[in-house]
């Protein structure tokens, strides 16, 4: 039996004193040697009345310094600290495999102070050490569950939590300088989302996914080579079924042990910003699953949910809601994302299924809801938690990111909360992800009955600060890859998607493309597979790579394409009107405008030659770009090197281009 201390008031109150004494003497000059050596209790551990104080007032932002595990020296002696929130639990005990899961060995203390935590230090316990709490509620319910707060998890199917430590050497200083230097400025945004499971894997070793190590060899290089600015992860945190994708969450402080160690996953990170890579993680307060070790029934009550299941679970899902109206699950919830912003220098949180946290009738028929105080839909504690959250990461974070998709109309999700916002930075632009793929899945014949489909999104493009998304919920579930929603023979399949994705980059708005779409993969995305990589060595998928690497390349070169993403300024229609021959025609704006770019899309396969386009002053311009080139598996229908402009009238302007549109392709062109 491995005996446990009860840390008591009086010795955490003489800790308290030592930590206070720490930072005196960290603000009064100590050597670095000395500041290194006296941070180590600060950091380590017991809680506080004003921890107390903040966590009951759902305002203690860093939790995952306090709950949890943590290794330490306590009163000169080695071992962990443990500490548990179950509030109607009447006995915990921390169980493990430095006492043999016996449930007696090693029984945690109350708090004194009503604040419904556990405690106990165990000097038998270690870094590594497996582990989990015994709960026995105070209505006869008992479980093993968890630690909600674990840096590490045993890897799935096991469930133990796992003693760890978040030790690191950091090499990113450089990029984390830049983005502080970058904060406030308009920035070119391109996204790569990722399942870390399926990217690659290896065939040579039973067909196992890629470890965050070697995914740290490999996608750095290639991200860079195709030109995109940031990846975004999905899920990465710990779940059970990795059929769930990662949004079924039990370890939402720990980054998946499938693929390797907390550090692992920070050396991954760690190498993408050596790259001039940023990091975007996708983030899953909306709910979590039912698995016994989970959150779900945590001390025998509900804790972290609500026990109304008209409140409480997510008919969808099968999964369970947070009480976003509960102080100390809020704590939880803003100190998770804060979490990996700290501890694994993420650049953003891309929040998920944030639609369904601001409705109460979300997905449920008459009846299955309850209204809130004023008879209304509206979820009004997931709206104060979200602006919470939102005002949480800005304030620590300045120069970070949060992006919600939110797949509703509601009003001013990327608005700041003094304006009566949500306060999220971006929003993902659904509307116009569903329209231009109903739109491009037409018979180009068909599509000057569809012009409106293709123009509507200018109607609102400006109301929020938009990302445009081909995400991974758009190639999955029988919706067909990218590739195969566009019509036609192969070579019709692949001049639409090139034109998909050119206007896809001269639309305002910030990109987001799910792995394999780059290259176009014919088949859905499969969780269990790998993407088809081999076809890269194919002409068709290895020029529409080419073409994405040209579009990132003048994305991040050309002002007009980012500079006023998310204002009317940058943006003007030349032609919405010709419906007749599937044409439209804009300029994206820059702050100079020499800088301005003209943009001319021919959505059939018909070319057009002498087409003319209207334009304000006299001059010459060039194409800069055209998705027709041969290099990018096109028919190669140029226009000369250099166009001038004529004193011919069109589109309410004096003077105009005449140009040759070649078929089923977008050309970009900039004044000389």
């Amino acid at each position: 039996m491995v005996e446990g201390i009860i840390p008591d008031k009086d010795t955490i109150d003489s800790v308290t004193e030592k930590a206070k004494k720490t930072i005196e003497d960290l603000a009064s000059g100590k050597t670095e040697e000395q500041k290194s050596s006296a941070e180590k209790p600060v950091e380590a551990t017991l809680l506080s009345d004003f921890d107390i104080h903040l966590f009951k007032e759902g305002k203690h932002y860093h939790l995952y310094n306090k709950l949890g595990s943590h290794v330490m020296d306590y009163m000169g002696t080695e071992g962990v600290y443990f500490a548990v929130w179950a509030p109607n639990a009447e006995q915990v005990s921390v169980i493990g495999d430095f006492n043999n899961w016996d449930r007696g060995a090693n029984i945690m203390a109350s708090r004194w102070d009503h604040s419904g935590i556990w405690e106990v230090f165990i000097p038998g316990a270690k870094k590594g050490s497996l582990y989990k709490y015994f709960i026995k509620s105070n209505n006869g319910y008992e479980a093993e569950k968890g630690d909600p707060f674990a840096f590490m998890w045993e890897t799935p199917p096991n469930t133990a939590s796992v003693v760890w430590d978040l030790e690191n050497t950091w090499k990113d200083k450089t990029w984390l300088k830049n983005r502080k230097k970058k904060e406030q400025q308009p920035q070119p945004m391109s996204v790569y989302e990722l399942h870390l499971g399926s990217w690659k894997r290896v065939p040579e070793d039973n067909f196992r996914s890629l470890t965050y190590l070697e995914l740290a060899q490999q996608l750095p290089e290639y991200l860079k080579e195709m030109g995109f600015t940031h990846v975004e992860f999905m899920p990465v945190m710990e779940h059970p079924f990795f059929g769930s994708w990662g949004y079924q969450i039990t370890g939402y402080f720990a980054p998946s042990s499938r693929f390797g160690t907390p550090q692992e996953f920070m050396q991954l990170i760690d190498s993408l910003h050596q790259a001039d890579i940023g990091v975007i993680l996708d983030w899953v307060p909306s709910h979590f699953p039912s698995d016994l070790h989970g959150l779900h029934y945590f001390d025998g009550t509900y804790l972290y949910e609500h026990a109304d299941p008209r409140k409480g679970f997510h008919p969808d899902w099968q999964s369970y809601i947070f009480n976003y109206g509960r102080s100390e699950v809020r704590s939880f919830l803003i100190s998770n994302a804060l979490f990996w912003l700290d501890k694994f220098h993420a650049d953003g949180l891309r929040v998920d299924a944030v639609a369904s946290m601001l409705y109460l009738d979300y997905s449920r028929k008459e009846g299955e809801w309850e209204p809130n105080e004023f008879g209304g839909r509206e979820n009004l504690e997931a709206i104060s938690f979200l602006k919470e959250f939102n005002e949480a990461v800005y304030k620590e974070f300045p120069d970070a990111v949060t992006i919600a998709e939110e797949s509703t109309a509601w009003p001013m999700v990327s608005k700041p909360t003094y304006l009566g916002g949500l306060g999220f930075g971006m929003k993902w632009m659904m509307g116009w992800m569903h329209d231009t793929l109903k739109y491009f899945s037409e018979d180009p014949i068909h599509r000057r009955y569809h012009q409106n489909t293709i123009t509507f999104s200018s109607n609102y493009a400006f109301t929020e600060n938009f990302m445009l998304p081909l995400s991974h919920d758009e190639v999955v579930y029988g919706k067909h890859s990218i590739l195969n929603k566009m019509p036609g023979d192969q070579w019709n399949k692949f001049a639409n998607l090139r034109t998909l994705y050119a206007y896809m980059y001269a639309h305002p708005g910030t990109k987001l493309l799910f792995m394999g779409a780059e290259f176009g993969q014919p088949s859905e995305w499969n969780h269990d597979g790998s993407l088809e990589w081999h076809l890269t060595n194919e002409d068709p998928h290895r020029k529409i790579q080419e073409t994405l690497k040209e579009l990132n390349k003048l994305y991040k070169k050309e002002p007009a394409l980012y500079e006023k993403a998310f204002s009317h300024e940058g943006f003007e229609w030349v032609d919405i009107m010709d419906a007749e021959n599937s044409i439209i025609s804009f300029m994206r704006k820059a702050k100079k405008p020499e800088d301005n770019i003209l943009v001319v899309c021919n959505f059939t396969p018909v070319p057009r030659e002498n087409y003319r386009i209207g334009i304000e002053q006299a001059g010459s311009w060039k194409e800069i770009f055209n998705s027709d080139e041969e290099r990018f598996g096109g028919s190669n229908v140029k226009n000369s090197e250099e166009i001038g402009t004529q004193d011919i009238p069109a589109h309410r302007q004096e003077n105009s281009l005449s140009l040759t549109l070649p078929p089923m392709a977008v050309i970009y062109l900039k004044r000389t």
